[in-house]
């Protein structure tokens, strides 16, 4: 008797890797929110009012965390395409923009916003993983460097 295959038998050898990263990525979004409801509390900005008029320590905290957010989606796309044919290059690239995402909050966090710019070897990170997803893209569609040039 033979058992069918399940969907995570179709999934790539190391594909987990992608996985525990985007764990790591909810992990991420929970601080950056918990830093946001602590900043409110802190800095007595009520709901619903997204940024203070007054305080800029406050607006650095919830920036920080409104910029993941921004970003977040791509990133997910970038992480779970990309890992489909090199998961683990994806996966730790995935883990270099995380790293990156953490020195980026902290650094706003200190109330000078261009601090935030130590997060930025996390772009190396996204961009990785932005080729990782082309490579896939190329490899699933058949295409090579010869079928453009040769």
């Amino acid at each position: 008797m033979t058992v069918a295959p399940t969907i995570l038998d179709l999934l790539p050898n190391g594909y987990g890797y992608i996985i525990f990263v985007a764990v790591g990525s909810l992990f991420l979004n929970i601080w950056l929110s918990v830093n946001v409801g602590k900043a409110r509390k802190k800095y007595g900005v009520l709901y619903p009012k997204m940024y203070s008029p007054d305080n800029d320590r406050f607006n650095c905290v919830q920036r920080a965390h409104q910029n993941w957010l921004e970003n977040f989606p791509q990133f997910l796309v970038l992480l779970f395409v990309g890992g489909l044919y090199l998961p683990k290059i994806t996966a730790v690239a995935g883990i270099i923009y995380l790293l990156g995402r953490i020195a980026y909050a902290r650094g706003y966090y200190t109330g000078d916003p261009e601090k935030r710019m130590q997060g930025a070897f996390g772009y190396i990170g996204l961009l990785t993983m932005l080729g990782t997803t082309v490579c896939t893209a190329f490899v699933q569609l058949h295409w090579s460097a010869k079928s453009f040039f040769g």
